[in-house]
């Protein structure tokens, strides 16, 4: 047999994650992935523009009822599902983290299993969250009084360079778990694993849309995201103040939810980082009267 001809190798291009497709930026626009440590040359990914944004929203709202109207322990099923396909590609995923962080082996490795412990841990709130913050209320009138937490739809998510795929799911978790949807700006630094864990979702069973990831400036989105009038809620995690007034200020307009986790970096490995009340950040409260029966 003769020898096969020499070949190119098919380099990657990290996509977006948009509606559970990947799709190119629409702008043509690429940024450009380095080693920390030698300065090699590892990817190109996609830079974000805001129509990127915008369409990421409209498939974020277009997923977003049915996947509340899932049952809460059906949420959790598909959740702890994306946790073992995580757990699957756990040594691929530990090993490209390193690469494009810089981190030791271990400490990769490290970050992997808790980012999947992490999942499991919220997939187990699902049905919890009812009991835990909802409530039955003391009336002075012959009613039942119930308040139930219910998702508040939309919900845009900055992560921060710090652990990029441990903050991510610790921040994205929490928010999917009631019944939102996400648009997730991944670590401006670090983004590759982010990608990459977009395309394991893509092959659990969370449907299309429910969590949607970009690559990009933060500076650049940011005001979008605040100012978009489907986002109801802002996760931010980047830890850079100019970001959280760009935010602020552009949420104020529409009285858009703002919340900010002030977590150093290696807070999230930690129970902070797993705080079940962060859960509220992404919930609104209904509360219903029915009289009582004779």
């Amino acid at each position: 047999m003769p020898n096969p001809p020499p070949r190119l190798t098919v380099q990657k291009t990290y996509k977006l994650s948009i509606g559970g497709k990947f799709p190119r930026t629409e702008s043509g626009r690429y940024l450009v992935s380095k080693s920390p440590t030698t300065g090699e040359h590892l990817a190109n990914y996609c830079h974000a523009s805001r129509k990127d944004f915008r369409d990421a929203v409209v498939a974020a709202r277009k997923a977003q009822p049915a996947w509340a109207a899932n049952s809460a322990y059906l949420r959790g099923q598909i959740l702890y599902r994306a946790a073992e396909m995580l757990e699957g590609r756990a040594t691929s995923l530990a090993d490209e983290l390193a690469v494009s962080t810089g981190q030791t082996g271990k400490e990769a490795r490290a970050e992997v299993n808790a980012a999947i412990d992490r999942l499991v841990y919220f997939a187990g709130w699902t049905d919890k969250i009812s009991q835990v913050f909802g409530s039955v209320n003391p009336v002075a009138s012959p009613h039942f009084n119930f308040t139930t937490p219910e998702p508040t739809g939309v919900v845009a998510i900055v992560c921060p360079d710090a652990c990029p795929l441990l903050a991510l799911v610790s921040l994205v978790a929490p928010a999917l778990l009631s019944g939102n949807t996400a648009v997730v700006l991944a670590s401006q630094a670090f983004p590759l694993p982010a990608i990459t864990f977009a395309e394991i979702i893509a092959t659990s069973d969370v449907p299309g849309g429910v969590l949607n990831i970009l690559s990009g400036v933060r500076k650049e989105l940011a005001p979008g995201m605040a100012s978009h009038m489907d986002v109801n809620a802002l996760v931010d995690g980047s830890g850079d103040p100019e970001i959280v007034t760009l935010l602020r200020e552009g949420a104020a307009a529409n009285l858009k939810r703002v919340s900010s986790p002030e977590l150093a970096a290696n807070d999230w490995f930690t129970e902070k980082a797993a705080d079940p009340y962060r859960i509220l950040d992404t919930l609104e409260f209904k509360t219903a009267w029915h009289p009582v029966g004779i």
